[in-house]
């Protein structure tokens, strides 16, 4: 069910548009494409390209949102909670204003590094001192280093208008623009990210419960930490590179989730990997269509999702410590 709403979302988002294009227009483009008709050439070169980052963003966000909650047993956590949208930020302005790369495509790399480097320091961070990576030290490194880098990231920015200019457009969060280049330079990282976080559900299933019990049923607790946070990220650094800093998905995604499947992340994981895309889609359809002739970035449309829902999950953990 939920693949077929996903395929049909997809489809939407071929049609829908600055120029609307019917059913059959679409089908005859996929069909029969011919270089020379500008319908072909809107949904070759614009409608494809950015349906499958937003396919390739959402189920990489869904998975990392699913394994940061269950590693931290936190389920107010989001990716970003590793500070890797901070990191990423941090890399490109760098990239921007130090060697003028102008493309998304460059984006791609240097935002995947810096998306790495940023969630290694937070993870070591939290291994200091005799306690190791708990939960709540991977979420204090996290937010120390994420205002450290938003603080570096804001220094060179307010100094270089150029950068300023160039970093906006990538900052909102979009799949607007998003060349099919830049996708398929993160598509190896994508695919071991995956594997990454499907080999990651039944550890996942056994910390969830508790590092004593995660033991007890034989898992090697700092070692399945470390696997779920390399799936981490892999996964948000290469969404967060081919689409910018795009928050709530992996927040909201993996509740709808359980609701779903229950917590056996066996299960969760998969359906949070269709239902993040079809959100994301979705969000993206949207945004296409309440301003026209322009439109409002997917990324301020998912958080104008989130936020309520982060809201709602605040309030109702509020209730249950009282």
């Amino acid at each position: 069910m939920i693949a077929a709403l996903l395929v049909l979302a997809a489809f939407a988002s071929v049609m829908v548009g600055a120029k609307g294009l019917a059913p059959a227009a679409v089908l005859d483009a996929l069909l029969h494409p011919r270089p020379g008709d500008p319908d072909h050439l809107i949904v070759w070169q614009v409608r494809i390209p950015r349906t499958i980052v937003g396919l390739l963003a959402g189920a990489a966000l869904g998975l990392a949102g699913a394994i940061i909650q269950g590693v931290t047993r936190n389920p107010l956590a989001d990716p970003g909670i590793m500070g890797v949208n901070a990191g990423a930020s941090l890399c490109i302005v760098l990239a921007i204003s130090v060697l003028g790369v102008q493309s998304v495509a460059g984006y791609v790399w240097f935002g995947f590094l810096g998306a790495i480097l940023a969630s290694v320091l937070v993870y070591g961070v939290s291994m200091l001192g005799g306690e190791g990576g708990t939960p709540l030290r991977i979420a204090l490194s996290g937010a120390a280093c994420t205002a450290a880098f938003g603080s570096l990231t804001t220094g060179v920015l307010v100094t270089d208008n150029v950068t300023f200019e160039q970093f906006r457009f990538w900052q909102v969060g979009s799949l607007w623009g998003r060349a099919s280049d830049a996708a398929w330079q993160a598509f190896p990282f994508l695919v071991a990210g995956f594997v990454l976080a499907f080999a990651c559900a039944r550890v996942l299933n056994g910390l969830s419960l508790g590092d004593d019990v995660a033991r007890s049923l034989g898992h090697n607790v700092v070692v399945g930490r470390a696997t779920c946070a390399a799936a981490v990220v892999v996964l948000c650094g290469s969404a967060t590179a081919i689409a910018g800093p795009i928050a709530f998905v992996g927040l909201v995604v993996p509740h709808a989730a359980r609701l779903l499947t229950g917590p056996d992340h066996r299960w969760l994981l998969p359906f949070s990997m269709l239902l993040a895309p079809l959100l994301l889609l979705v969000a993206d359809i949207v945004g296409r269509v309440i301003a026209p002739p322009g439109e409002v970035q997917v990324g301020v449309v998912t958080a104008i999702i989130g936020a309520p829902v982060f809201i709602h999950l605040v309030r109702r953990r509020k209730q249950v410590a009282v």
